[in-house]
């Protein structure tokens, strides 16, 4: 359903049974939840679905090995078995990642992490072989009756620097443990969303779009594409804005209603770096090490380049973070001390990001402390209408049972019962997952007429569903663009089929072009002109979104418009990307 004809809609009849405010990761997976119940739900994002703290992830799936310390062992146990489902339910973007703890000590860290189990310790310290031990030993036991990823293992100092020689020779072994990484999260929650959308004709979703409440008590959907603005009436709200609950909740209530902050929040950055001797030296491991004052940090290969992170610092305002100059002055003073022999240049820090962890509301000075956990309340407004549902903290690995609990929350509300789960539901491209990906790919790339490498960059960007893109791609006159790996016809498919509103929505969330500092300043004039034909944007349009996006780029993502000009290559005069030539 396009933009109008869900304006248009609403017009006919404003009634829904839920709307979700917030299409982050969460926000999303409620509304895929609600959708498959059969319920009439709006979601509505006030930028583009997952362009947030959903975007700004480590591109981890895991369990939460440094939880067990805060004793948050459901938690552990919950996000353990949210990852083992998407290793099943997404396979096409999750995937195991072997990972490896370097050990600078024995016995450290026992009695500290004693007190602060038990509440007394605000800081961070540094963890040795044994305590390391016996959290591994947890995860293993939380694992044990799936047993998907082999279990832990230790290494001597040895067996440690033979196998990653550039590591700190200060260390005294390594531990490594298997967890899962996510290639293309933002995608991810574009597939769980046509999921979703699929499940139900009264399903709706907008971004760039605000719900508020009047005056007079009614709320209205405003357009911040058409500038539209449109009555809705909702049985339920539900609050999944995560860093921004308590933003939103001023919208969604009167001034002398509104409720106490719900909600706290903490700054994680990454960096991406191209350093070959980097990616090398980590032999294809995630390197998850403690910095010299004790605070954690992650180390792993990422689309051909390498991430590197991260930071937890308290912010007020989850609109304007970004990676500041201290803090990649830190990432970088980290990565020194594991791999002390290995230099980073400034230009090969290709990409930065920096987003907010949404923590329920804290007074504790140290943020390693505050619990990671999820939970939902209900706010009944005093003045009359729906209530408002809002979800408080979660994390990445657990947007699926976060979601299925806020749903669960608002059938009961409504009176109405589940009648779909999602624990085994494959999302997206990961349905009908090829056990034999060769052969599949050469079907469809037959059956296509589409060349063998053409196909197989399909499938690594979109799984089986590069099936229907492939079939797009095929069935028009496409054409090269400045990258090699991308085509006219295939950026056009999600542009019309994925609701791309803004240039940043098609090079930094719906392609990876940018984070793993591919794009070019010719590619992003290329996706900008196939954008303006698209949306029909006269040429002063055009430039303001050009401006728009570069200023975005360096202000947030540290990348100007030199490093883009420097990566141009010379135009290919063959697209591979059309169909094979008999």
């Amino acid at each position: 359903m396009k933009r109008e004809e869900i304006l248009d809609g609403l017009r006919q009849s404003p009634k829904v049974d839920v709307c979700i405010i917030g299409g982050g990761i969460n926000g999303i997976s409620v509304f895929r939840e609600l959708a498959l119940q059969g319920l009439n739900v709006l979601l509505v994002e006030k930028h583009d679905y997952c362009s947030g703290a959903s975007s700004a992830l480590s591109r981890m799936v895991h369990g939460g090995l440094r939880y067990l310390e805060n004793g948050e062992f459901k938690l552990v146990q919950e996000s353990l078995v949210e990852r083992d489902r998407l290793l099943r339910n997404a396979p096409h973007y999750v995937a195991p990642l072997p990972t490896t703890v370097p050990v600078f000590d024995i016995f450290s860290g026992l009695g500290n992490g004693i007190v602060r189990f038990l509440g007394l310790s605000r800081h961070p310290s540094r963890r040795g072989a044994v305590a390391i031990k016996a959290g591994l030993s947890i995860y293993d036991f939380l694992t044990r009756k799936r047993a998907l990823m082999p279990r832990h293992q230790f290494r001597g100092r040895r067996t440690t620097l033979a196998k990653w020689p550039a590591l700190n020779p200060d260390i005294k072994s390594s531990a490594t443990y298997f967890d899962a990484w996510v290639s293309h999260p933002e995608r991810l929650g574009i597939e769980l969303l046509q999921d979703g959308l699929l499940a139900k004709v009264g399903a709706m979703a907008l971004n760039y779009a605000e719900v508020r409440r009047t005056e007079n008590g009614e709320y209205r959907v405003e357009d911040h594409i058409g500038g539209a603005s449109v009555a809705v009436e909702p049985a339920l709200i539900i609050n999944a804005t995560g860093g921004w609950i308590d933003i939103a909740n001023q919208t969604l209530f009167s001034p002398e209603a509104r409720p106490s902050p719900l909600m706290g929040g903490t700054k994680g950055s990454h960096l991406i770096i191209d350093n070959t001797d980097l990616r090398d030296a980590l032999a294809d491991h995630m390197i998850y090490y403690e910095n010299e004052d004790g605070r954690i940090c992650i180390l792993f290969p990422y689309l051909g380049k390498v991430l590197v992170g991260s930071t937890d610092i308290r912010v007020d305002d989850p609109e304007m973070v970004r990676c500041e100059a201290d803090e990649r002055d830190y990432i970088l003073q980290s990565l020194a001390f594991v791999l002390p022999d290995i230099t980073i240049r400034p230009e090969q820090i290709v990409f930065q990001f920096s987003g907010v962890r949404p923590l329920p509301a804290s007074t504790d000075s140290f943020t390693g402390r505050i619990p990671r956990d999820h939970f939902c309340t209900v706010l009944e407004p005093p003045e009359g209408g729906p209530p408002v549902l809002c979800m408080i903290g979660g994390k990445w690995t657990t947007f699926r049972s976060f979601g299925e609990l806020a749903a669960d929350m608002a059938l009961e509300r409504l009176g109405r019962r589940r009648r779909v789960t999602t624990s085994d539901r494959q999302i997206g491209g990961g349905r009908a997952f090829p056990a034999d990906p060769a052969a599949w790919l050469t079907q469809m790339a037959a059956g296509k007429g589409l060349s063998g490498r053409r196909m197989t960059e399909l499938f690594a960007r979109y799984g089986t569903d590069a099936e229907a893109i492939g079939g797009f791609i095929a069935a028009g006159a496409d054409a090269a663009l400045p990258h090699p790996g991308y085509s006219a016809r295939e950026l056009q498919f999600l542009i019309r089929e994925e609701a791309v509103e803004h240039l940043d929505d098609l090079l930094l969330r719906r392609t990876t072009l940018a984070v793993s500092g591919e794009l070019s300043l010719d590619m992003m004039d290329a996706a900008l002109d196939l954008l303006a034909q698209e949306k029909h944007w006269t040429l002063a349009r055009r430039t303001d979104e050009r401006d728009r996006f570069l200023t975005l780029l360096n202000e947030r993502h540290g990348v100007d418009e030199d490093m883009l000009s420097a990566r141009n290559e010379p135009r290919s005069t063959e697209c591979d990307t059309t169909a094979k030539s008999g």
